[in-house]
């Protein structure tokens, strides 16, 4: 791949675990679990191809809204897979040695042990460089991180223009998206990186999250490469 052709970020929003657990007949906790192995899957593409970054859209503010059992489970699918991450990045080839783990969203919604781990990992891979840094969207909105940062802006007494203002965001530091993938069928954001998204290419697929493989990455940045980006201009 040419070096001056990879993308510098790439969004995720992962649609579909749940009808792919339907329509197998399987719990929707099952889903949730095969999603979770597609995740690290993905994460060890990135990798592989030097994506600088890639954003992970895992539980959104509107998730708190499924039912009690389901919450429960994702909240502790989370706490396990921060574990197995360390690990399997820590075992993993020199590349995903030098991984950037971040959390970006509401995260004080999350119990203190959940958080804890958050934080925990995030500060054992600080110093950390080269390699790709994943950016992983917990209790994330895009309205509710815009309204966060106006009120960070309002707060700091100075104006701002666009590029200040991205340093209020929680995602200040993260490139805008050059691609967002969304799995699952449907054609819209939902609330997704609403102000990094301006200008990005968007790829709606209709294989569900668990069924995302290499294949079909290194088809969608075939066509990324395909596209002309004006920016407006």
């Amino acid at each position: 791949m040419d070096q001056n052709q990879i993308p510098q970020c790439i969004g995720f929003i992962m649609d579909g675990n749940r009808r792919w657990a339907k329509e197998r007949g399987l719990p929707t906790l099952e889903g949730h679990r095969q999603g979770a192995e597609v995740f690290m899957k993905t994460l060890q593409y990135m990798c592989r191809k030097n994506i600088p970054h890639g954003v992970f859209y895992a539980f959104s503010s509107e998730n708190w809204n499924r039912s009690d059992e389901e919450v429960s489970y994702l909240l502790t699918l989370f706490g396990g897979q921060i574990d197995q991450l360390q690990k399997r990045l820590a075992a993993g080839t020199e590349a995903e040695k030098q991984t950037r783990i971040r959390f970006v969203g509401n995260l004080e919604k999350f119990p203190e042990t959940l958080r804890t781990k958050i934080a925990t990992i995030e500060e054992g891979n600080v110093l950390r460089t080269g390699g790709t840094t994943i950016w992983i969207a917990l209790s994330y909105g895009g309205r509710e991180e815009i309204i966060a940062a106006t009120n960070r802006a309002i707060e700091s007494g100075s104006p701002v223009d666009g590029e200040t203002f991205s340093s209020f965001l929680w995602t200040a530091g993260m490139p805008d998206p050059d691609i967002v993938v969304r799995t699952g069928g449907q054609q819209r954001l939902s609330n997704f990186l609403l102000w990094q998204t301006a200008y990005s290419e968007l790829f709606f697929i209709d294989a569900y999250w668990p069924d995302l493989t290499d294949e079909i990455l290194d088809g969608i940045l075939k066509e990324f490469f395909t596209r002309k980006r004006n920016f407006g201009k």
